[in-house]
């Protein structure tokens, strides 16, 4: 989710070119005509893609500061340029107006990253992320859940409705970030300061600017504190295991990309696939009551909902052919993940089917830069929804779903809250 992050930090003055590239970082905001396939209708997406999808699955989207930008809207050619490691880059701090030097401290990543520096850094990270080894959290998770639950249950007694959105689906994940990263408890509270304030946007985009900015600074002073004194978590692990093989920058900077992927997402998955669930009332009780059920309908939620709506943008090293499409060195090339994944030819389309779950959709991307973290994920919805389900059988949406306060416009989609009554 490092995409959120750059994007939210090229919201600045105006936009200006210069020589060696363009500068992104001056963008005073997105164009309305690059800016639309975010919008959503409630959770489905904007009809736009799926007719865009209609007349051809790769098409040219826009010409824009010289740069074509093509938009990618259908499942296999989706996957087909996410595979691909050798005809784009996704290393985008030539437009960024620096150096591109990993020390510049705004960008960079495993996200917006190209091999070898990708493949040095993914290395270091991703043994933590095998099922055996995440296997540690299980217990941790099923504690914070059984936490959460705890107290939207004295919360609904005191105040007869809850938001589920900032009482389950938030600290879930982040106390399971909390847990994942080693942060010891007296540190936990500023942390969740710093991380609830990336999901108010009551200042505006610039309020969302400067929290992950110091979201980003604590755990890059963290990564520097556990370098003298390694905590028991990823951070303190990969200190012990490779020293000085990777600097106090990079460390950071992947701490702050596991925080940033697994807390936006999750969250945004917790609270709007309950949303869902509560509409169907048969799916409800599945999850409550039938386990072998849940990861088939965790499944078909992800694809249905696909929450990040586009992977790190592509740039074409050299020209390409995609579905019948020619595409210039130097273009731009997005993908529409709520529009992949809901591609008639390979999905369920417009319709959640858990009959139909697979594994293979685009919500977690695809190739090199498939989220490392999508097994955490997949742990955290597996055992929240059924407890939440099992715990409070008769809970209820307390608004119509077509009054939920969706997000308006955001790299990753979610609501800011879902009111409900517990029986």
């Amino acid at each position: 989710m490092g995409l959120v992050a750059t994007i939210a930090s090229g919201l600045r003055t105006r936009l200006i070119s210069r020589a060696g590239g363009i500068d992104l970082t001056r963008l005073d905001k997105v164009p309305a005509h690059l800016a639309w396939p975010l919008q959503r209708i409630g959770v489905d997406p904007d009809p736009r893609l799926a007719q865009m999808r209609d007349q051809g699955p790769v098409r040219k989207f826009a010409s824009f500061l010289g740069l074509d930008i093509w938009l990618v809207t259908g499942t296999a050619e989706g996957r087909e340029v996410l595979a691909d490691a050798t005809s784009y880059s996704t290393d985008i701090r030539p437009y960024m107006g620096r150096s591109g030097s990993s020390t510049d401290g705004d960008i960079g990543g495993l996200g917006f990253t190209d091999p070898p520096e990708h493949t040095r850094l993914r290395r270091l990270i991703t043994p933590e992320f095998t099922r055996r080894r995440l296997a540690r959290l299980q217990p941790a998770i099923d504690g914070v859940i059984a936490r959460q639950l705890d107290e939207l249950e004295v919360a609904g007694e005191i105040d007869g409705s809850v938001d589920l959105a900032q009482a389950f689906a938030f600290p879930i994940p982040f106390l399971v970030i909390c847990e994942l990263l080693g942060l010891p408890d007296d540190r936990r509270e500023h942390f969740r300061t710093l991380a609830s304030a990336r999901f108010d946007v009551s200042e505006g985009g610039m309020g969302a600017v400067g929290a992950i900015s110091g979201s980003r600074e604590f755990l890059l002073a963290e990564a520097a504190r556990q370098r003298r004194d390694p905590g028991p978590g990823l951070i303190g692990q990969i200190i012990r295991e490779h020293g000085d093989e990777i600097n106090d920058f990079d460390l950071g900077g992947l701490a702050d990309g596991v925080f940033t992927g697994g807390l936006e997402t999750s969250a945004s998955m917790l609270a709007l696939g309950s949303a869902v669930l509560l509409q169907d009332r048969d799916l409800w009780r599945r999850v409550a009551e039938e386990p072998e059920s849940v990861p088939a309908v965790v499944e078909e939620l992800l694809r249905y909902l696909s929450v990040v709506q586009l992977a790190f943008p592509r740039f074409v090293k050299s020209e390409v052919t995609v579905g019948g499409q020619h595409i210039r060195k130097g273009a731009v090339v997005l993908v529409s993940i709520p529009a992949a994944n809901r591609d008639p030819r390979a999905t369920a389309g417009e319709v959640l089917d858990p009959a139909r779950a697979t594994g293979s959709h685009l919500a977690f991307g695809h190739g090199l830069h498939r989220c490392v973290g999508a097994e955490l994920a997949r742990m955290e919805l597996r055992a929240g929804f059924p407890a939440l389900a099992s715990r409070f059988p008769g809970m209820r949406l307390a608004v119509p779903m077509e009054q939920l306060a969706f997000h308006g416009m955001s790299i990753v989609y979610g609501v800011e809250a879902v009111p409900v009554t517990l029986r």
